[in-house]
């Protein structure tokens, strides 16, 4: 199928083949029809499927043919998006400005860790989409500067992380300042109880679209699984970055101090690398992914939720530095490579302790992660402690009882001297 099927206006066509797409993914083709029917849409899909297209092109054209048939230019927002992270709202800023690039269609992204002051401007002088993080949106509506009453179209983007993250009860106090009628888009890579409930209580009969279910892996990434002790992880990264076929790896840590004591250690081997994780600053996080986009730094190490949103082209390498407990979330990670049909490879460095979540996630994918036996670093054997001989034992015992009735005596001043 091409876009054009799709029923699309002349102005997003020529954004997209300016872009170089020429086919619409399985959510996009699904998607893009029941958004441009004004119906609500409940859609299932992991990350690097497609989705932000699905209802950013579709709600431009929306947003056009409207404008067309108004006398005069209203600036009121008329969509809003909610997103739980910024990079993933510069990211949705950044698609909406390549496919409506010959639209017309204003739009602006707000987000905390930075000054409001710019962002309070640039909403006075009005816009017709606003992309949001739920707290900076939820302080400056508090404060008088956003206005939700003509909303038309609400988007709630990767509603899992929200609950992830906490978000979800800044989320629903949203909801409540939007109007009853309007068209809502639900967007999750995977469906919790509390995100199932959340989206029958906001949508109003649904087309449900399920695409790439969170079980299924990318075809095209390669898996390879080490075993490697605890110790020897870092030692085993270097090793393996020495490869020159690794063009670009995203790393993942468990922990922000684990992604910054990884890519200071890269460093000191001569890598280039950075870390981003929520304790950096908006200007250092922005700074750090724009140098692994241009090839400045070959490694970006970053924690899961710092991760989301980060949407890099040709990215070679995901690697899971330490394996996460929760197996979906292993998906999303090497997700990251083999985006738009491109083949990518995912290595993953297990440890003792997290043997059972590899387990896990074999379990979840339904395949084997075929395992690189040889390597510097192959985890040693557990030494197993042997008793003390008894003898040993009780005189050891006979010392401690000793020792507690010695360390009971008190001495009170100096010691007298014995007389001659």
């Amino acid at each position: 199928m091409s876009f054009e099927k799709l029923s699309l206006i002349a102005p997003i066509l020529r954004a997209l083949e300016t872009q170089g797409y020429t086919a619409p993914t399985p959510i996009q083709s699904q998607a893009i029809p029941v958004v441009l029917g004004k119906k609500d849409l409940l859609a299932c899909s992991q990350t690097g499927t497609g989705k932000t297209a699905a209802f950013a092109i579709p709600i431009l054209q929306l947003l056009y043919r409207q404008k067309q048939s108004e006398q005069m230019p209203n600036r009121h927002i008329k969509t809003l998006i909610l997103t739980p992270t910024r990079e993933l709202a510069i990211q949705i800023a950044d698609n909406f400005r390549d496919y409506g690039a010959h639209t017309g269609i204003k739009h602006l992204v707000i987000f905390g860790g930075v000054s409001a002051q710019t962002q309070i401007q640039s909403l006075k002088q009005g816009t017709d989409i606003l992309i949001a993080t739920p707290g900076r949106l939820l302080d400056l509506w508090q404060q008088g500067h956003v206005n939700l009453r003509y909303v038309e179209q609400f988007v709630l983007d990767e509603a899992d992380r929200m609950l992830d993250m906490g978000f979800i009860h800044d989320v629903k106090r949203v909801i409540t300042k939007l109007p009853e009628k309007r068209q809502t888009l639900f967007f999750s890579a995977t469906m919790p109880a509390e995100i199932a409930h959340l989206a029958n209580a906001i949508l109003t009969d649904p087309v449900k679209v399920a695409v790439t279910p969170v079980s299924s892996t990318a075809e095209k990434v390669e898996q390879r699984l080490y075993y490697v002790d605890k110790g020897s992880k870092r030692s085993l990264l270097i090793h393996v970055l020495r490869d020159p076929q690794i063009t670009s790896a995203l790393v993942f840590t468990r922990t922000k101090h684990g992604a910054d004591r990884v890519a200071k250690e890269l460093n000191k081997a001569q890598v280039r690398a950075n870390a981003i994780h929520g304790d950096k600053s908006q200007n250092a996080r922005q700074r750090a992914l724009t140098d692994f986009k241009a090839g400045a730094i070959r490694v970006l190490v970053a924690t899961d939720i710092a991760a989301r949103g980060i949407d890099v082209d040709n990215l070679s390498h995901v690697i899971n530095y330490e394996i996460p407990n929760v197996p979906e979330t292993y998906v999303h990670r090497i997700g990251r490579t083999g985006r738009g049909g491109a083949s990518g490879v995912a290595l993953s460095f297990c440890d003792l302790e997290e043997r059972a979540y590899v387990k896990d996630i074999t379990k979840l994918i339904a395949q084997t992660i075929p395992v690189v036996e040889e390597h510097p670093f192959p985890p040693g054997e557990v030494p197993v402690e042997k008793p003390a001989p008894v003898a040993n034992m009780r005189q050891s015992s006979s010392q401690q009882i000793a020792g507690k009735k010695k360390s009971k005596r008190k001495w009170h001043g100096r010691p007298q001297q014995k007389k001659a």
